[in-house]
């Protein structure tokens, strides 16, 4: 099968940009108490929910949130469409599993994952890749798992032609959390909390954290 222009492009702009990505937002999470107890809320809720541990970083980058999830006590693990940014990930965090692969065909069993998370992986995708991505979520997902998603609010398709230093060619889709909970329903998932929160200096719009389960029966 013919690979998309612009998943081609998305690869090939993280890839450009990895090491610099990195080293600029390896510190990132210090900084954003909400979105770090948001992911600690998450973790905790895999561990209670009595399926599978294993919480499976989807879109991972260079694993700086694989990173703090292990920190904090949880089983997890990286993936992502960049071979450039799981290079920087397998180097700055070792310990940890990454591998190379995409959200919309992910090469895992299914029902095999206690968590999915998301963070800010899904917003290069145009709706139908997205919904493409949601279902694999659900496939992999055991009875009873839990999915955190991260996103940019809004409504809108903004094109990125520079980031981190470097030319990139990169569309980001700005979604409404409404929008985003339809389209987990959609898919099997079932919206148990959200939260939004208001930009930060350096950010250009609100943010979205969607939090969903599987339902067991």
């Amino acid at each position: 099968m013919t690979e998309a222009a612009h998943v081609t492009a998305t690869r090939r702009s993280y890839d450009t940009v990895a090491a610099a990505y990195g080293r600029l937002l390896a510190d990132q999470l210090d900084a954003v108490p909400l979105d770090r107890a948001v992911i600690a809320g998450f973790a905790e809720e895999v561990a209670r929910a009595g399926g599978p541990r294993t919480i499976g970083d989807l879109g991972c980058g260079t694993g700086r949130v694989t990173s703090h999830l292990r920190d904090i006590g949880a089983e997890a693990f990286g993936v992502d469409l960049s071979p450039g940014m799981v290079e920087i990930a397998r180097a700055t965090c070792p310990g940890l599993r990454f591998e190379v692969g995409s959200m919309t065909a992910l090469d895992l069993p299914d029902a095999s994952l206690g968590g999915v998370l998301s963070w800010y992986s899904t917003v290069h995708m145009p709706e139908d890749e997205l919904t493409a991505s949601f279902a694999e979520f659900h496939r992999v997902l055991a009875p009873g798992g839990r999915l955190l998603i991260a996103f940019k609010v809004g409504d809108e398709r903004v094109r990125l032609e520079r980031a981190y230093g470097h030319e990139v060619a990169l569309d980001v889709y700005r979604r409404s959390p409404d929008r985003v909970a339809e389209l987990l329903a959609a898919a099997g998932l079932v919206e148990s909390a959200r939260l939004v929160r208001e930009p930060d200096p350096e950010e250009k719009t609100p943010q979205g954290f969607l939090l969903a389960r599987k339902p067991r029966d």
